[in-house]
C-alpha cells in the first residue's frame, strides 16, 4: 500500500508567523505532529510519503503515486482541506480523514471515503484490519480515550527538520477544567492521561539522536493538568536528562495560571529548561470568567500571577477573549490595560466563537443564537453566534483594541515592561539561539530602517544592550514577533 499523508495549509493567522519565518529562513513554525503520529500507527510494510502544504505544494504526481490519501486537520485549515479533497476526487484517489475538524464536523465532508475519528490509537487499527479484508466502513469512532502510554513515537523520518522552527512532543491529553467555550474536554476528556517519564525521555532521546537542537513544544493543552504525576515522575527525570545532555533543548508549553501557586513545580520547570508558557487569561472581568466556567482564574490577582511567572524566568504568552454575554463596553480598555500592565508581549485577543460540541455551542443552539459556521480563526473578526452586545459595537471595539495593543509605540513599551519583569532562569552560560545571527541582521535591515517602527526598535535595542545585554536575543525575537503581528493586523505597512 502506498500512502500519501497530506497536512493542509494554514491560512495567514495570528499563530502562523508567516512573516516572522522569513527572518530566520524557516518555512513553518511547527511540524504536523498529529499526522506523524498517525503514520507511526500504520503497517511497517506500507510505503509512506508526507507532504506538509506549509512547506511544499501538493502536486498531481504525488496523488497519482498513492493508493490512498490520508488527511489530518484542524478547523482553521478548512479551506485547504476542501481544495485537497477536490484534487483527490478529480484524480480518483480514496481519501481517509481524521483529526479535530473531521471529528467535530463529520457530516460536512460527504466526499471523504473513510472517516477515522477521535483518537487514532483506538480507531486506526480497526480501520486497517477492515481495509486489509476489503470491507472498510465509512466511519470509525469511539467514546473511549486512548492510553497515551502506548502511543508510538511519531515518524520524524518523514519530514526535514530544517524546515521548522520548533519540534513537538506530547506528555498528556485532556484537561481537568471544563471551560464552556473549549472543545478540549469534548475531544480528549477531563482526566489528563499522561506518559511515563521513561517514555518521554525516549522521545527526547530520539529527537536528540536525530540531531535536533533548539526549541521543543510540549503540545499538551494543560501541561500541569496532572500535577501529581508531573512533579513526582516526569520533572525529576527531565531535569536530570537535560543536565546530562548539557541543555540541548528549550521548552515551551500551555498551562493554566495556577502554575503561579506552586513554587516547587515552577522552579522545576525553570530548571528543566522551560522558557515560554501560553496561559489562557481570557478576561479580567470576573463575571465573564464565572459565565464561561473559568473558575480557576476567579478570585486571584492575575497580573501579580503573570509577573511572578515572568520574574521566575518564564515568558508568558496570553490568550484573551472578547464577546462574553457579561462583557460591557469598557471591556476593550480593561483588556488593553491588563495586557500592557502585565507585559504580556504576545497577546492573542480573539472574538468568542462557539465550537461544535462545546457546552457553549449547545447553550447558544438552545437559545437560537447560532447563526453561522466557525472559521476556526478567532482573530479574523468572525463570530458564529448572536452576541448580547450590539454586534457592530463589539467588532469595532475589538478592532480598536487590536490596533491599540499592536501600535509600535505601545508594543515596544510592553516589550520593555516584560524585560524589566523578566529574570533569566536556569542558564548560567550565555548561548546564542540557533539562527540568531540571521535574525539579528534581518531585523536591523527590515525593522531598523522601517518608517514608523525604526525609532522604537533602536530605542529598545540600545536600552537592552545597556540594561539587560543578555536579553538581546529575547528583544530581537519580540521585535520580529511585533513586525509579524503588525503586518497581520495591517497596523503598519
Amino acid at each position: 500500500m502506498k500512502v500519501l499523508l497530506v497536512y493542509p495549509q494554514y491560512p495567514h493567522t495570528f499563530w502562523s508567523f508567516s512573516y516572522a519565518l522569513r527572518f530566520i529562513g524557516k518555512k513553518a513554525a511547527l511540524p504536523p505532529m498529529g499526522l506523524l503520529t498517525v503514520a507511526s500507527l500504520l503497517p511497517e510494510e506500507w510505503e509512506l510519503k508526507l507532504i506538509d502544504l506549509n512547506v511544499a505544494p501538493l502536486k498531481c504526481e504525488d496523488i497519482k503515486w498513492a493508493d490512498i490519501v490520508f488527511i489530518g486537520a484542524m478547523s482553521v485549515q478548512r479551506v485547504s482541506v476542501n481544495a485537497i479533497i477536490k484534487k483527490c476526487r478529480e484524480l480518483n484517489r480514496k481519501i481517509v480523514a481524521g483529526g479535530p475538524l473531521f471529528t467535530s464536523e463529520k457530516e460536512c465532508f460527504p466526499e471523504v471515503d473513510h472517516l477515522v475519528l477521535n483518537e487514532a490509537e483506538l480507531t486506526m487499527p480497526e480501520f486497517i484490519s477492515d481495509l486489509n479484508r476489503g470491507d472498510a466502513k465509512r466511519i470509525y469512532e469511539t467514546c473511549s480515550f486512548a492510553d497515551v502510554a502506548d502511543t508510538p513515537i511519531p515518524r520524524w523520518d518523514l519530514i526535514d527538520f530544517k524546515n521548522y522552527v520548533t519540534m513537538c512532543v506530547q506528555y498528556s491529553r485532556g484537561c481537568p477544567y471544563d471551560c464552556e467555550f473549549c472543545d478540549i474536554t469534548v475531544l480528549y476528556g477531563r482526566k489528563p492521561r499522561v506518559k511515563s517519564a521513561v517514555k518521554m525521555i525516549e522521545e527526547l532521546d530520539f529527537l536528540y539522536n536525530k540531531g535536533w537542537r533548539g526549541n521543543i513544544f510540549f503540545v499538551d493543552d494543560n501541561f500541569i493538568g496532572n500535577k501529581r504525576m508531573l512533579k513526582n515522575d516526569l520533572m525529576p527525570e527531565l531535569v536530570k536528562w537535560m543536565k546530562k545532555k548539557k541543555f540541548p533543548f528549550t521548552f515551551q508549553t500551555q498551562t493554566s495560571i495556577n502554575l503561579a501557586d506552586d513554587d516547587s513545580l515552577l522552579n522545576n520547570m525553570i530548571e528543566a529548561g522551560f522558557e515560554t508558557v501560553f496561559v489562557g487569561i481570557e478576561t479580567p472581568d470576573e463575571t465573564s470568567l464565572q459565565e464561561c466556567g473559568k473558575n480557576h482564574n476567579v478570585g486571584r490577582d492575575l497580573i501579580t500571577n503573570v509577573k511572578k511567572l515572568q520574574n521566575s524566568g518564564l515568558q508568558v504568552q496570553g490568550g484573551f477573549i472578547i464577546g462574553f454575554d457579561n462583557d460591557k463596553k469598557d471591556i476593550f480598555s480593561r483588556v488593553s490595560n491588563f495586557i500592557n500592565d502585565s507585559g504580556i508581549v504576545t497577546s492573542m485577543v480573539g472574538l468568542l466563537n462557539a465550537l461544535p460540541g462545546t457546552k457553549l455551542y449547545k447553550r447558544l443552539k438552545e437559545e437560537n443564537r447560532i447563526c453561522d459556521d466557525t472559521s476556526g480563526d478567532n482573530t479574523d473578526c468572525s463570530m458564529n453566534f448572536l452576541p448580547k452586545m450590539d454586534r457592530q459595537t463589539l467588532i469595532e471595539g475589538y478592532r480598536r483594541l487590536i490596533k491599540e495593543i499592536y501600535k509600535p509605540e505601545v508594543y515596544y513599551k510592553r516589550v520593555k515592561t516584560f524585560l524589566k519583569n523578566y529574570k533569566s532562569g536556569r542558564r548560567k552560560k550565555f548561548r546564542l539561539p540557533k539562527g540568531y545571527i540571521r535574525a539579528l541582521t534581518m531585523s536591523f535591515y527590515k525593522l531598523g530602517l522601517r518608517k514608523g517602527v525604526r525609532r522604537h526598535f533602536w530605542k529598545l535595542m540600545f536600552w537592552t544592550l545597556i540594561r539587560k545585554p543578555k536579553m538581546l536575543p529575547q528583544a530581537i525575537t519580540m521585535a520580529i514577533y511585533g513586525a509579524n503581528f503588525m503586518k497581520y493586523f495591517d497596523i503598519t505597512k
